[in-house]
Parts: C-alpha cells; sequence; structure tokens
C-alpha cells in the first residue's frame, strides 16, 4: 500500500491526494489543474492560512510580516529563495499581519517579522527576527 499525502492547492485551496512517490513530480491540482508547487511562497489570508496549516501533511512554514517593515522587505528575498530550495517538501506561507491583524493577534504575532513552523495544525517553532538563508534553511529543517 502507498503512503497517501494531503497537499492543498495554493490557488483554489483543494486539498489534493498525492501519492508520496510523486510529490517530487510536476503534480497538478485535480479541481483547478494549477500546479500544486511553483517554488515560491503563497500568500494567504486567515482562511488560507488555516486550510494549508491544518491539512497539509508536509510542514508548513510561515512568514508573518508587513508590508511598512524595513527587516521583513529584507528577509522576503531570501524567503523566496527558500521556498525553490524547500518545496516540494515543506510549503511557504507569507501572511500579511496588516491585513489579517486579528489572526496575528490570536497567535500571539508581537514582533515582526516572525517566523514559524507548523506540522497537522500544530506549531512546533518559531523565531522572530531575520535570519541569513542559510541559518533559516537549518532552522526550518532542524524544527520540522
Amino acid at each position: 500500500m502507498t503512503d497517501t499525502l494531503h497537499i492543498v492547492c495554493p490557488q483554489c485551496l483543494a486539498v489534493n491526494r498525492l501519492p508520496q512517490e510523486r510529490l517530487e513530480q510536476a503534480v497538478r491540482c485535480g479541481r483547478c489543474r494549477q500546479p500544486l508547487f511553483t517554488g515560491k511562497p503563497v500568500a494567504v489570508d486567515a482562511d488560507g492560512f488555516h486550510r494549508h496549516v491544518d491539512r497539509n501533511d508536509i510542514p508548513v512554514v510561515v512568514d508573518f510580516w508587513a508590508s511598512w517593515c524595513a527587516p521583513c522587505r529584507m528577509f522576503a528575498p531570501d524567503f523566496e529563495k527558500a521556498a525553490a530550495a524547500l518545496e516540494p517538501h515543506y510549503r511557504l506561507l507569507k501572511l500579511d499581519t496588516e491585513k489579517q491583524p486579528a489572526l496575528a493577534a490570536r497567535l500571539g504575532i508581537r514582533s515582526i517579522p516572525t517566523l514559524a513552523v507548523f506540522r497537522h495544525g500544530q506549531e512546533l517553532g518559531r523565531q522572530a527576527g531575520v535570519m541569513d538563508l542559510r541559518r533559516f534553511m537549518q532552522w526550518v529543517r532542524e524544527t520540522a
């Protein structure tokens, strides 16, 4: 019997069942036919955040940020590079705390950028502040 993973589509939020051995192939969503992995972070609102965090069987890494935050803007290119390197084994999300203040407050996000790793709806680790790309990717792999 094959292990099956649940992967949330970054476009339509459909939950796709994917045999684990197909994870590294160029797979498309069964509903909207868009690629399940693009090598880029996925911008989400509160609904998208919950769907990805609760339903993905791969670890989900979230960058809590705001457009006015200089360190957030400074870290953005490294977060993009990390998405290209870590997918398809991780899903990277960006959540704008200015557009989703209630969710940020409920999660206790007190400073930005804040980076967090989730798996099956549970937070595994959190880091406030900017890291260089190498350290960030090491932290993600160790935390997940």
